[in-house]
């Protein structure tokens, strides 16, 4: 096999390799397979253009051509002439299926669906990147400047990814170009033939070019050891790609402050026991009891017996004027409309958008998407909740007990999707609903029985030092140990009210916060907080508070309670009193001064959702500055050796005779070494002389260039060659 064969080889592999990374983007990943095959005709294209050999423009453009006609004939078949030529309707097909795509990378969350537009994208991306990469490391024989197209591919992957890609895809990528470079430094190489041997063997024969690849897979061992190792050393940069976490920037509990769009839950428990509270958000609401204000940032529905998570949901833009009305709800059930403006502090970002729910609108400036069944606003393009001011009006649903335990059965398709429960979920979990509904009459009053078991009769306490757990029997062993923070409480009540058929799902979001005098609320890290929904047709998703200690009990799950707007004092809450305090809250009091002296008393510890610290630290772009700096000077690593190289050879020298062979030597290697670079392999076999020509022929040089090309090989360049008996090593020139 020809060199240049092994190299377009190694080019269609490390392509491959870094598209690798694109695997986690979407399900299911048949679109790999197809890239690879269109991935080789592509190269096999250039492989026998070169062959011809074609000129290297027109072996580009004839790669490019086939290219596109094989796009053609997988997604534009049926609007191209005789189904591969590609004319004005497959070229406007095309421009439909990227839009399309486009819009579906918006709407769906990681893993997407794989949709037509968002193939075409990523078999049409693998291949453009495919065409570089050939081009300049097997048609211009340059594999380092490959690197940078494989880098924006990995990169790109990485920016889309929720929690970062994984370090092996990272590793593929690495090694795969790490090859490319050692497939053209062996080609290279090989053309020299015994003069790279150094010293023969005992037998006399010469171990060839053994050495210097040796070396080069070192070099390359020890360039993928740093880049793997180094950003565990970096500060703010969660761990780096050997994180066993998995976490990237940006993620729940990363240092971008941003809450998980995959599972929330995980920041409540990263935040627990902190011994300083700090103010998140404030708000203003027109309601006069903001006992039961919550502040919902997203809804949890799919259980996999290990984790709640949300579903894969559409996005689409937020409804001008008045949202729809809320699932379920009828008219015949009491409501009020209400304001709330809320303001967010510069360093609580978080991904999705608190506000009361059901939201009946919202007014915010930003780059926002709508969530209609969760009825929730998520960012897009990185926008965050970061320093925003903003508006929502909300509905204040007011079911009485008997309207509850009056509701019909929920439609098919909404029981069967919200009671899903998966089969590793222990069997106590259901038998414990059971028992502790016994003799309950409908739906309600045994969603009440489950709140009454874990906040008053059931002997349940609140202890924020449990870990969440991560395996099948999480709530079992809650079950047994009867004690749990929030996440807890929550993850069971949902799951046993699944088990009755009652449609359940989580709610993350703030449980309400503290008055201050001047008719403010102030929320702050402690009061996020999590909670189960559960659905009643006629009413919707209404909330329940199985935690004790936490938030509001619902005044609707006391049926005998005379006035709904008050909850029962004789239940747990935390709740803060209807009218705002004239003595100094705790945050008001509580200068920075005094934080800072540790003179301040601590609240009793609760969940909080992570946010990262009180702002971005100085020592993260600093991190990442040299991080990109490393990377930048690994892929100018041979050209700056070229240049120095050069340099070297050109540099001053003595006017002694013996000051001046080396000298001409540095000068004659560095010709050969240029014109090995523009793809003039040299020929071992020629004198001075006839190298001199026929480089001059084969680079086509003008008249001046051949003439200092001759100079350069005259008389003291043949003088000098004959006499210098050391093997000569090409310098490993790539520009």
């Amino acid at each position: 096999m020809s060199g240049r064969a092994r190299l377009a080889i190694c080019a269609w592999a490390a392509t491959l390799t870094a598209a690798c990374a694109l695997l986690p983007l979407v399900e299911p990943s048949t679109w790999f397979v197809q890239a690879a095959f269109l991935l080789a005709v592509q190269s096999g294209v250039g492989a026998a253009a070169r062959r011809v050999p074609l000129a290297r423009p027109l072996t580009v453009a004839a790669q490019a051509l086939v290219t596109l006609l094989t796009l053609t004939l997988a997604f534009a078949r049926e609007q191209a002439f005789a189904g591969l030529i590609p004319g004005p309707d497959a070229l406007g097909h095309f421009a439909d299926l990227l839009q399309q795509g486009g819009d579906d990378v918006s709407r769906f969350a990681i893993p997407a669906p794989l949709s037509d537009g968002i193939r075409l994208m990523l078999i049409g991306g693998v291949l453009v990147i495919g065409l570089l990469v050939d081009t300049l490391a097997v048609t211009f024989r340059s594999a380092a400047p490959a690197g940078l197209p494989l880098l924006a591919l990995y990169s790109v992957a990485a920016g889309l990814s929720d929690n970062g890609i994984d370090w092996l895809w990272f590793l593929l990528a690495a090694t795969g170009y790490l090859m490319l470079l050692l497939a053209e430094g062996r080609d290279r190489l090989s053309q020299w033939g015994r003069v790279f041997g150094g010293a023969p063997g005992p037998g006399g024969d010469s171990p060839g070019a053994v050495a210097p690849v040796r070396t080069g897979r070192r070099i390359g061992a020890v360039a993928l050891g740093i880049a793997l190792v180094v950003p565990l050393a970096l500060p703010a940069m969660n761990g780096g790609l050997l994180d066993p976490t998995g976490r990237g920037a940006g993620s729940g509990a990363g240092g971008g402050g941003t809450i998980s769009a995959v599972n929330p839950l995980v920041s409540l428990r990263n935040s627990l026991n902190v011994d300083e509270d700090r103010q998140v958000m404030s708000l203003r609401s027109e309601l006069t009891d903001v006992s039961d204000l919550y502040l919902r940032i997203v809804s949890l529905d799919d259980f996999d017996g290990t984790s709640w998570k949300p579903s894969k949901r559409s996005i689409t833009k937020v409804p001008d004027g008045v949202f729809p009305t809320p699932p379920g709800l009828g008219p015949e059930v009491g409501r009020t409309e209400f304001i709330t403006t809320i303001s967010t502090a510069g360093s609580f970002g978080q991904q999705w958008l608190p506000m009361p729910y059901p939201p009946s609108g919202v007014s915010i400036r930003g780059d926002w998407r709508y969530e209609p069944v969760g009825m929730t606003l998520v960012g897009d393009h990185g926008q965050n909740t970061r320093g925003l001011t903003y508006e929502v009006r909300s509905l204040r649903v007011q079911p009485t007990a008997e309207q509850l335990a009056a509701a019909p059965e929920p439609p098919p398709a909404l029981l069967r999707e919200y009671t899903e429960l998966p089969d590793s979920l222990p069997e106590v979990v259901s038998s414990t609903a059971r028992e502790v509904t016994a003799g309950a009459d409908n739906a309600y009053d045994q969603a009440v029985a489950l709140q009454d078991y874990f906040t008053l009769n059931g002997g349940f306490e609140y202890d924020t030092e449990v870990d969440v757990g991560s395996d099948a029997r999480a709530i079992a062993r809650f079950l047994r140990d009867k004690q749990g923070f929030c996440v807890h409480y929550s993850f069971a009540m949902a799951s046993m009210a699944r088990s009755l058929g009652i449609p359940a799902r989580i709610a993350v979001g703030f449980a309400p916060g503290t008055p201050q005098a001047d008719g403010t609320v102030v929320v702050g890290l402690r009061d996020a907080h999590a909670w189960p929904e559960l659905y009643f047709e006629g009413v919707g998703w209404t909330r329940f508070e199985p935690t004790p200690t936490r938030g509001a009990t619902p005044s609707y799950t006391v049926p005998d309670a005379v006035d709904s707007s008050q909850p029962d004092p004789a239940r747990p809450s935390q709740a803060a009193p209807s009218e705002p305090s004239a003595e100094p809250s705790a945050s008001e009091s509580c200068t920075p001064e005094r934080r800072r002296l540790g003179a301040c008393e601590s609240e009793s510890p609760q969940a909080a959702l992570d946010t990262g610290g009180d702002g971005p630290k100085w020592y993260g772009p600093v991190g990442w500055t040299l991080a990109g700096l490393g990377v930048l000077v690994l892929l100018l690593a041979p050209m700056l050796w070229r240049v120095r190289t050069r340099a070297v050879r050109l540099g001053g020298h003595g006017r002694s005779e013996a000051e001046a062979a080396p000298f001409i030597l540095g000068v004659w290697d560095e010709l050969t070494d240029t014109a090995w670079d523009h793809g003039i392999a040299p020929d071992e076999s020629l004198t001075p002389r006839g190298a001199a020509e026929r480089i001059v022929r084969l680079g086509r040089l003008g008249t001046g260039a051949a003439a200092s090309v001759h100079r350069v090989a005259g008389p003291s360049c043949r003088a000098v060659s004959l006499d210098h008996t050391a093997p000569r090593r090409h310098s490993g020139g790539l520009w």
